[in-house]
């Protein structure tokens, strides 16, 4: 099991990069997400990796479950038997490790949406090709924030598909609009991620 670290250490250079598959789970059809990131990022900064290829919003908690540790935002006010450690003092390198072939992120503790991530590659990071975090591919689209978990979702794109649902002017109004549950943009997915690359510490 991985220790608390007491400071964080410079910033290395990568000595992988992680390919890594992201699925939606239970959503149907698969709401997916693949990855590239650099084993130099820490898995908070994966969390903010995942966050904006998935198309979230980073308003909610999170928690990493990879082979016997879990990984988050540390609260003493919670008793556990699995303390939570802190994503920001470990790298991808330390983490995954060869024999971690996958593990699990869920976001918004109270909608519970949880991911099953694999890892599919671990290649030598070179920094003209894979130095960097970028989405390379995905299908279909983010389900809103706050819509109630995988079941809301549901109950949401009936509603939204059905102008003679009860709650689907209510829904309309809610989301602003037509709601494409296909829809997925790389370039958007890649545009949030530099955004994000370009405003953190």
């Amino acid at each position: 099991m991985a220790t608390r670290k007491t400071a964080v250490p410079k910033r290395r250079k990568p000595r992988h990069a992680y390919r890594l598959l992201i699925k939606l789970a239970e959503s149907e059809p698969t709401i997916w997400r693949l990855v590239s990131v650099p084993g130099n990022f820490t898995i908070a900064e994966l969390d903010r990796v995942i966050q904006a290829a998935m198309g979230w919003t980073n308003s909610h908690l999170h928690l990493f479950t990879i082979g016997e540790s879990q990984y988050g935002v540390p609260d003493e006010d919670w008793i556990d038997d699995l303390p939570v450690l802190p994503g920001g003092e470990f790298t991808l390198d330390e983490v995954l490790t060869p024999a971690i072939k996958h593990f699990t992120y869920e976001y918004d503790f109270g909608d519970c949406w949880q991911h099953e991530v694999s890892v599919q590659d671990r290649v030598v990071a070179d920094e003209e090709r894979n130095g960097w975090p970028m989405c390379l591919a995905g299908a279909n689209a983010c389900p809103p924030e706050d819509v109630g978990g995988i079941t809301g979702y549901g109950e949401f794109l009936q509603a939204m598909s059905d102008p003679a649902h009860e709650e689907h002017d209510a829904m309309w109004r809610w989301w602003g609009g037509p709601f494409d549950p296909r829809g997925f943009d790389i370039n958007s997915a890649n545009r949030d991620i530099r955004m994000w690359l370009m405003t953190r510490e």
